[in-house]
C-alpha cells in the first residue's frame, strides 16, 4: 500500500491512488465522491472516505465540470448582501440550490447598472449553469447570457416580464394590507417613505398606498423619496417630520428605511406609536428587534428562493419561462400602536 508521504512527493492525490489506498475500483470512489449514482455498502464508503482523508484527496471541480457538462454552480446577483432581506433571501437561495446538488456565487451589484452588468459578464465568464438576478431593471438586458445559453430567473419582479422566468410579490396588495391597518387605528393622515430604484417605473408599494388612501376616501399624506437604506429612512424621517402636513401615521417601504425612520422619530422627541405610527415592508428579522418592533408585512422568502431555484433548474431542461406570484403576510406588532 503507498504510504501518505510517498503520495506527497509524486503531486496531487488522484482517484486512483485513493481506490488503490481503500482495496476499491475508481468507480466506486466516484460514487462515495458524488453521492451516487449507485449505493455503495457503509463498510466500504467508510474505507474510502478514510483513504481521502489520510491522503488528503481533493475533487478537481474542473474537470468534474468537463466531464459532466455543467459547473454545477449557480449565480446570485443582488443588489445589497447588506440589506437584511437579501441576506435572508440570499441565504435561502443557497439552501435551495445545495439541495439540488448545486453551489452559489454571490455578488452585489450595490443597485448600480454597471456594475450589475459587469457582474453578469462575470458569472456567464465562469460558466455558471443559471443566474438568479434581482435586477435594477425590470427587463435587463442579459443577450449575454442568452448567447452563451445560460438560463436566468428574475428577482423581486411583481409584474410578467415577457420571455423571462420570474417571481415576485404583490408589491401593491402588501402596502395596501399595511396602510389599512394603519387606517383601522384611525389615521386620516398617512405619509409615505418611498425608495428609489433607476427603473423609472412606478412601484407597486406606492401603488398600494395610494390605493389604499382612495379606498378609504383619505388625501394622500406627504411622499418623500430617498433609497431603500437606513440613512435613506433616517432622511425620509427627517423630512415627513418637518413637513408642515406632518403625518401621524407613515408607510415605510423596507425594513431598513423603517429603522432609519425609527431613528429620525426619536430624535425628534416624539413617541411611537402615540404621536407616530409606523408600518413597513419585507419581514425581516431587524422588523422584529427594533424598539418598537415594527408591524411590517412579511415576504415568503424560503418559498421564493425554493421556486427561483426550480425555475432556474426547468429552464436549462427548456421549460417554458413563467412568472410567478407570491402572497404577503402583516405581521402586527406594536409601531402601529397594537398592544
Amino acid at each position: 500500500m503507498t504510504s501518505p508521504a510517498t503520495q506527497a512527493t509524486r503531486g496531487p492525490v488522484t482517484r486512483k491512488d485513493v481506490a488503490r489506498y481503500a482495496g476499491v475500483s475508481t468507480a466506486v470512489v466516484s460514487y462515495v465522491v458524488n453521492g451516487g449514482p449507485k449505493k455503495v455498502a457503509p463498510a466500504t464508503e467508510a474505507k474510502v472516505q478514510d483513504a481521502i482523508r489520510v491522503l488528503g484527496y481533493r475533487p478537481n471541480a474542473a474537470a468534474r465540470a468537463l466531464k459532466l457538462g455543467s459547473s454545477e454552480t449557480l449565480g446570485l446577483v443582488v443588489p445589497d448582501i447588506s440589506n437584511p432581506f437579501f441576506s435572508l433571501f440570499s441565504h435561502a437561495v443557497e439552501d435551495a440550490a445545495a439541495e439540488l446538488g448545486y453551489a452559489l456565487v454571490l455578488s452585489n451589484s450595490d443597485g448600480n447598472l454597471a456594475k450589475e452588468r459587469r457582474n453578469i459578464r462575470n458569472l456567464a465568464a465562469r460558466q455558471v449553469d443559471g443566474v438568479l438576478l434581482a435586477s435594477v431593471l425590470f427587463e435587463p438586458d442579459l443577450e449575454v447570457l442568452e448567447t452563451a445559453d445560460i438560463p436566468s430567473v428574475l428577482l423581486n419582479q411583481e409584474r410578467d416580464a415577457p420571455g423571462f422566468n420570474s417571481i415576485g410579490v404583490d408589491l401593491a396588495a402588501g402596502a395596501r394590507m399595511a396602510v389599512e391597518h394603519l387606517i383601522s387605528h384611525g389615521h386620516t393622515n398617512i405619509g409615505l417613505a418611498m425608495g428609489t430604484n433607476v427603473s423609472g417605473n412606478t412601484d407597486g408599494r406606492e401603488v398600494g398606498w395610494r390605493e389604499a388612501l382612495q379606498d378609504a376616501g383619505l388625501p394622500e399624506g406627504p411622499i418623500v423619496y430617498h433609497p431603500f437604506t437606513r440613512p435613506g429612512g433616517y432622511l425620509a424621517g427627517q423630512r415627513l417630520l418637518a413637513s408642515v402636513n406632518r403625518p401621524t401615521a407613515i408607510f415605510a417601504t423596507s425594513d431598513m428605511q423603517a429603522i432609519g425612520l425609527l431613528r429620525a422619530v426619536h430624535e425628534a422627541g416624539l413617541s411611537i406609536p402615540g404621536e407616530i405610527a409606523v408600518a413597513s415592508f419585507d419581514g425581516s428579522a431587524e422588523s422584529e428587534y427594533s424598539w418598537p418592533p415594527l408591524t411590517t408585512v412579511e415576504q415568503p422568502v424560503a418559498v421564493m428562493a425554493e421556486a427561483a431555484v426550480a425555475a432556474l433548474v426547468g429552464a436549462s431542461r427548456g421549460e417554458k419561462p413563467q412568472h410567478r406570484i407570491f402572497p404577503t403576510k402583516l405581521h402586527i406588532r406594536q409601531s402601529c400602536g397594537c398592544p
